[in-house]
C-alpha cells in the first residue's frame, strides 16, 4: 500500500506540473517520456530480467501503430477499440517473434529480432496498399473524451495514468513468482527447467509484455499525431528503447523511468542540433555498456544509501527445521518401486553411455549409482531427469512414463535433481534460489500475479515459509540475504540441495554432492541425506566417496562402460567380483 501511495502522489505532481505548463512543445515532451517509457518498462522485462536480447521492438511498435491507423481509417471502428486491438495484434507479433528465441540465443538472437524490425520497416515504407508506403496513413482518429479529442493536456494525463497503470502492473509480476521465473532464464536455463520453469513458457511471455507496452506506445503516438510513417520506426527507434533500459538500469524496477526522463530530456535539448543526437546516443550506450554496466539507477541507489543508510535486512523469523509436507506423501508405500528404468540405451556416435539399462528405486530408500570415471552415471542421471532424451527404453514414475517429457514437467511430477556442477543462480540471495525452487508449488496464475490478488499474497507467503522451514533444516538460515555465488563451496553446495527440497520432490537425483567436500562436511553431507530421506523423499545418488556411499545406502547399483554389473545392498556390492574388477582390475598371466 505504501508504493500505491507513492505512485499515486507522483502522478497527481506529474498532472499538476503539466497543468501549470502553457507551451504545447513541454507537453509533447512529457507525453513522449510517457510513451518511451512504456516501451522501456515492457524491454525491461524481457531483457533485464528475462536476458532476451531484443533489436526489433521498432517492428512491435509499427504493429501496433499500424493497427490502430488501418482499424480507424479502413475499418471505421473508434480510437479506444483501435487502441485495444493494437494491443491484440502486437502481442500477436511478439509471439511470432518469441519463436527464434527457442532456438537460438544471446547475439544470434539479437540479430533474428534485428531481422524482423529492419523487414517491417520495408513493408510498411515500400507497400502503398494499405500502408501507405513512405507517405504513410493520414487522418488517424485521436482519442476522445465526451467525443471531443483529447488536448494536448489531456493525452499528457493520459499518458502518465497509463504509464503507472502499466508501472504497477509490472512491479507486481516481476516482484514475485514470474519476476524470479524470468531472472532464472537469464541465469541458467537448464537450471531453471530443473525447479519446474517451463523455459519456452517464459520466454514467450517475456516477449508478449515487451510487444504489448510496445505497441500500445506505438497506437498512442499514431493517434496523438493522427498520422504515422516509416520514418517513425526507424532501427534508431530499437537502438533508442534499448539505451533508455541499458542507461537507465536493466533488472531494476525503477530504470526504465529513469532512463526515459533523463534521454528524453536530452533529446530535446539536442533536437537543435540533429548532426549530434544519434552521435550522442551512440556514445551513451557505449558508456552504459563498459563505464556503468547496471545504468544509472544503480548510482543513484548508492549514493542514497550513503545518505541515508538503510536499516540491515531483517532475518525472516525463525522456523522450525522441518521440510514441508507433501500433499501425496502418503502415495507411496515404503518398499514399492517408485522409479523405474527399463532397458535404457543412448550413444553418441561410438560411444555408448547407456546400454540396456535397468534399474528400480525403491520408495523410501537411499539408491546409490557407483561406478568407475566413463561409467555413464551422470547420463543416466540426465535421461532420467529429461535433460537428455535415450535412444531406446522406458522410464516409469509413480507408474507413469516419462517418456518425452520436458525437464520442468519432470520436476512437476515429483522429481527433483542437483548437478555435478553447480548451477546456482550466483547473483540471487540464498532465499531466492530457493524460493525458485517453489515455483511450481505456487498455484496463484499470471493474472492473480499482475493484479497482486489476495490470493497471490497469501500464496507467497505459503511458499517463504516453507522455504524458511527447508533453509533451517539444511542449517543455512545465517546466509538467507547472502548473495548464493559468495558463499563457501559447501554452502553452495548446500544451497543446491535447499533448492532441490523446496520443489517437494518425491525423489531426488544427486548428481555427485560431495564433490568438492572436505572429510568433515562429506560427513555432515551424510547425515543431511538421511534426514532427508527420514522425512520421506526417497534419493538416487551419483557418488564416488564409497565411505559415504556404503554408509548411507539402502540399494546401490555398479555400473561400467555404459552397463550395469551389478546391484544390491552394499554388504553385497562390497564382495561382488565383477564390481571389485572395475574398480581395482584384475590380474593377468603374462
Amino acid at each position: 500500500m505504501r508504493h500505491l501511495a507513492f505512485v499515486v502522489l507522483f502522478v497527481v505532481a506529474a498532472c499538476s506540473f503539466a497543468a501549470s505548463i502553457s507551451n504545447e512543445f513541454y507537453l509533447r515532451i512529457i507525453f513522449s517520456i510517457c510513451t518511451y517509457y512504456l516501451c522501456a518498462a515492457g524491454m525491461n522485462a524481457l531483457l533485464g530480467y528475462a536476458g532476451q536480447k531484443s533489436l526489433g521492438q521498432a517492428g512491435l511498435f509499427a504493429a501496433g501503430a499500424y493497427t490502430a491507423a488501418l482499424v480507424t481509417t479502413r475499418l471505421g471502428y473508434g480510437p479506444w477499440t483501435a487502441l485495444a486491438l493494437a494491443a491484440v495484434v502486437s502481442a500477436a507479433f511478439g509471439v511470432a517473434i518469441a519463436l527464434p528465441a527457442l532456438r537460438v540465443r544471446g547475439p544470434s538472437l539479437a540479430v533474428v529480432t534485428l531481422a524482423f524490425g529492419v523487414v517491417v520497416e520495408k513493408v510498411v515504407s515500400e507497400i502503398t496498399e494499405p500502408f501507405g508506403g513512405a507517405t504513410g496513413i493520414y487522418a488517424i482518429q485521436p482519442l476522445t473524451l465526451n467525443g471531443k479529442p483529447f488536448t494536448m493536456f489531456q493525452w499528457v494525463v493520459f499518458g502518465v495514468l497509463l504509464s503507472a497503470l502499466a508501472h504497477l502492473l509490472l512491479r507486481n509480476l516481476l516482484i514475485g513468482r514470474f519476476g524470479r521465473a524470468f531472472i532464472s532464464l537469464q541465469a541458467d536455463e537448464l537450471a531453471a527447467g530443473s525447479v519446474g520453469v517451463s523455459v519456452y513458457r517464459y520466454k514467450v511471455l517475456a516477449f508478449v509484455i515487451a510487444a504489448i507496452t510496445c505497441g500500445v506506445a506505438g497506437a498512442l503516438v499514431a493517434q496523438q499525431n493522427q498520422y504515422i510513417n516509416s520514418d517513425f520506426i526507424s532501427f534508431n527507434l530499437s537502438v533508442f528503447i534499448l539505451l533508455v533500459v541499458l542507461f537507465g538500469g536493466a533488472g531494476t524496477i525503477y530504470g526504465p523511468l529513469v532512463g526515459s526522463i533523463f534521454l528524453v530530456i536530452l533529446g530535446a535539448v539536442l533536437a537543435r542540433w540533429t548532426w549530434i543526437e544519434n552521435f550522442v546516443n551512440g556514445a551513451l550506450l557505449l558508456f552504459a555498456l563498459y563505464a556503468m554496466p547496471k545504468g544509472l539507477m544503480h548510482v543513484i541507489s548508492q549514493a542514497a544509501n550513503r545518505l541515508l543508510p538503510m536499516r540491515e535486512a531483517l532475518e525472516p523469523p525463525q522456523s522450525t527445521a522441518a521440510l514441508p509436507k507433501r500433499d501425496d506423501a502418503q502415495k507411496d508405500a515404503t518398499g514399492s518401486p517408485l522409479l523405474a528404468a527399463t532397458n535404457i540405451n543412448k550413444s553418441y556416435g561410438g560411444v555408448t553411455p547407456a546400454r540396456n539399462v535397468t534399474l528400480t528405486v525403491r520408495s523410501g530408500d537411499i539408491h546409490a549409482l557407483i561406478g568407475p570415471n566413463g561409467a555413464g552415471k551422470s547420463t543416466l542421471i540426465n535421461i532420467l531427469s529429461g535433460v537428455v532424451q535415450p535412444d531406446t527404453g522406458s522410464i516409469e514414475f509413480r507408474g507413469r512414463s516419462l517418456a518425452n517429457m520436458s525437464v520442468d514437467a519432470i520436476c512437476g511430477q515429483g522429481v527433483a535433481r542437483t548437478f555435478q556442477n553447480l548451477r546456482l543462480f550466483k547473483d540471487l540471495s540464498v532465499l531466492e534460489n530457493v524460493l525458485l525452487g517453489q515455483h511450481r508449488r505456487i498455484h496463484s496464475g499470471f493474472w492473480a500475479a499482475l493484479g497482486s490478488t489476495p490470493h497471490s499474497r497469501s500464496e507467497e507467503r505459503r511458499a517463504l515459509a516453507k522455504v524458511q522451514s527447508i533453509l533451517a533444516f539444511v542449517g543455512l538460515q545465517e546466509y538467507v540475504h547472502s548473495p548464493a555465488g559468495s558463499l563457501a563451496y559447501g554452502l553452495q553446495r548446500r544451497v543446491e540441495l535447499a533448492r532441490a527440497l523446496a520443489t517437494e520432490p518425491a525423489l531426488l537425483l544427486l548428481d555427485e554432492p560431495a564433490a568438492g567436500l572436505n572429510p568433515s562436511e562429506t560427513e555432515e553431507l551424510g547425515d543431511l541425506l538421511v534426514r532427508i530421506r527420514d522425512e520421506g523423499i526417497s534419493l538416487l545418488l551419483v557418488e564416488h566417496h564409497m565411505d559415504l556411499v556404503m554408509k548411507i545406502s539402502d540399494q546401490i547399483t555398479v555400473l561400467n562402460y555404459g552397463e550395469k554389473i551389478a546391484a544390491g545392498t552394499p554388504a553385497v556390492i562390497q564382495i561382488d567380483p565383477a564390481v571389485v574388477a572395475a574398480y581395482l582390475g584384475t590380474d593377468e598371466e603374462v
